[in-house]
């Protein structure tokens, strides 16, 4: 393997002028930061799921699924910014496999709610723990305070025309009154 130098790192011309524009220099210490973090993050996950003949997408929607019971198949693509096609072939296989049910809607028979069993439920928790850990284990290392700062950070995060609109359709409650 080649030895690389992640501290200077050589830009290329195209690399250059995609700096910001009023001469700040590119964040890599936090953008490296972030794909190793995610790496690592969704990788607990990953070696388990595969045991199932699961991927990252599986987690995703059994993960919305199991946290938000009777979750629409419309809201469902809107949070995870996915296609009805690639949506279609997950849900399939974890419909098939019991993880989660379909029920027609209660007042609109044309909606599509899911559910996760209670096989599903367990999955998800057995995951849940697994990145639980990781994330505990890194917040002991900053305290309190800090788990308030990196939870401000990754709302932050959220590129959205309405980065709100995403985490009042999650949590079902005003981000404004969440943050005071």
């Amino acid at each position: 393997m080649a030895d690389i130098n992640f501290s200077s790192p050589t830009l290329s011309p195209e690399l250059r002028a995609a700096e910001p524009a009023a001469g700040e220099p590119l964040r890599w210490d936090i953008i490296e930061l972030l794909f190793f973090a995610y790496r690592d993050f969704v990788g607990d996950a990953d070696h388990e799921l595969e045991a199932f003949g699961f991927g990252r997408a599986h987690h995703r929607v059994m993960h919305f699924v199991t946290r938000y019971p009777g979750l629409k198949v419309a809201d469902l693509l809107d949070v995870l910014r996915i296609t009805k096609q690639s949506l279609g072939r997950v849900l399939k296989q974890l419909l098939d496999e019991g993880y989660i049910v379909q029920k027609t809607g209660n007042n609109d028979r044309r909606q599509r709610l899911l559910f996760a069993t209670p096989k599903g439920e367990a999955l998800v928790a057995k995951l849940a723990g697994l990145q639980t850990r990781r994330i505990d284990r890194a917040l002991e290392q900053i305290g309190p305070a800090g788990a308030e700062k990196v939870r401000q950070f990754l709302r932050a995060m959220i590129d959205r025309d309405d980065p709100d609109k995403v985490l009042e359709a999650i949590f079902k409650t005003p981000v404004a009154a969440a943050k005071e």
